[in-house]
């Protein structure tokens, strides 16, 4: 594994960063030993980055977490975890919250704490009149937690402001090759460095967008590549290609994925990319940005919906429909957000505009006029009454 400073800390964390906010499932729940396994193997390759929060999945990421990095093998690895500002009213809450934390993870250290999903300097502000330094200063004093950050969703000007308000550890940002002038950016990421925080990246590959199935034009552009990469991972080469860039999170759940990630962070290194790869990630950039309707990365923050819109997969259906051409994607769509098969419906159409996710949508979507437009390409109207009679059929068997 390759090792990289984590900013002025003198830790030195491994360029690959093991994401814990998507775990697999089985049967709609975590899947607990797979989760196990695959978190073991990446401790086993030299993964030493591990990255949750208090919000993930319940606290099952925690705890899921905490179960495996015990023994000797704590000491081997760094834990990042995430108070979420808006439970907290006051220095209490901050430590009510973080004893939470450590009690799910069994442990008695984070080593770095962020203060999770900051949008603006007032979203800042707000923490640090509450007294967030003064409980950082405690918790460090006590041993409680290492270093402290916060990760951030919100515009470049207003990262840097934040950046310098506080002598921060680390930071957090969204950044992959489509994003590279989006949220904190390019700019913000040299900014941080510059002022010695180390800089963790998420969304590396925007939720899985950048990977997978590709677009026809952006697979011949990857294919006549002279160095034969995956998309996966050229996008993962572009941001360790980045001197300023300490660790990237990317979230595994695949054995496959497990691997790869691994064996791309071990051949890592600050400019490997040459002229041409850098010219040839511009032009796939280009048609991204021309054929994407919506940038939903899928992180969920939007989610639940008090009235049943899974916000997230019309979204995703909506860019696959644009992004790959596929034929089965309204079918696909209809059939499973209309409770057709044995689910709860979950379809645009229940959106009521009453705005609630916009509030919290990390990359400020305009959420509600996306979902009239998943409505109006992706529903089949015709198999509406077809899926009202399969959902009596099924209560009435029920």
């Amino acid at each position: 594994m390759i090792y990289r400073d984590m900013g002025r800390t003198g830790v030195k964390v491994s360029a690959l960063g093991y994401g814990c906010m998507r775990y697999p499932k089985k049967n709609g729940r975590i899947d607990a030993e797979r989760t196990e396994r695959q978190l073991r193997t990446a401790l086993d390759r030299g993964v030493n980055y591990y990255d949750t929060a208090w919000a993930y999945l319940g606290g099952q990421s925690e705890s899921i977490l905490g179960k495996v990095m015990q023994g000797a093998t704590r000491d081997k690895v760094y834990i990042a975890d995430k108070i979420p500002p808006y439970i907290v009213f006051s220095q209490k809450d901050m430590d009510k919250t973080l004893e939470t934390c450590l009690r799910r993870l069994d442990t008695d250290r984070v080593d770095f704490l962020l203060a999770h999903a900051l949008n603006d300097f007032g979203s800042w502000a707000r923490l640090r009149d509450l007294g967030y330094p003064e409980f950082l200063a405690a918790a460090k004093a006590a041993g409680k937690i290492r270093f402290a950050g916060f990760s951030w969703h919100g515009n470049k000007d207003e990262f840097k402001k934040v950046v310098d308000d506080y002598p921060w550890d680390f930071c957090q940002i969204q950044y992959n090759y489509m994003d590279e002038h989006y949220q904190a950016g390019r700019e913000g990421l040299v900014h941080a460095a510059g002022k010695g925080l180390g800089v963790v990246v998420m969304e590396p590959l925007r939720g899985g967008s950048l990977a997978g199935r590709l677009p026809a034009e952006v697979a011949e552009t990857i294919g006549k590549a002279e160095i034969k990469k995956s998309a996966a991972g050229w996008a993962l080469d572009w941001i360790w290609d980045q001197a300023e860039v300490s660790c990237v999170l990317s979230g595994l759940n695949e054995e496959a994925h497990v691997e790869e990630n691994i064996s791309l962070a071990e051949a890592s290194s600050p400019g490997m990319l040459k002229p041409a790869d850098k010219s040839m990630m511009a032009d796939i950039r280009s048609v991204y940005s021309r054929l994407m309707r919506v940038g939903c990365t899928g992180c969920s923050y939007c989610m639940p919906c008090p009235f049943g819109v899974d916000i997230p997969y019309a979204f995703s259906m909506l860019n696959s429909k644009h992004l790959f051409n596929g034929k089965q994607t309204r079918f696909q769509y209809t059939l499973f957000t209309s409770g057709m098969s044995g689910g709860k419906s979950s379809a645009a159409s229940l959106c009521t505009e009453c705005g609630a996710c916009e509030k919290k949508c990390p990359q400020h979507i305009e959420i509600r006029k996306k979902l009239k437009e998943a409505d109006a390409e992706l529903a089949i109207k015709i198999l509406k009454p077809a899926a009202a009679l399969v959902r009596l059929v099924q209560k009435i068997k029920g």
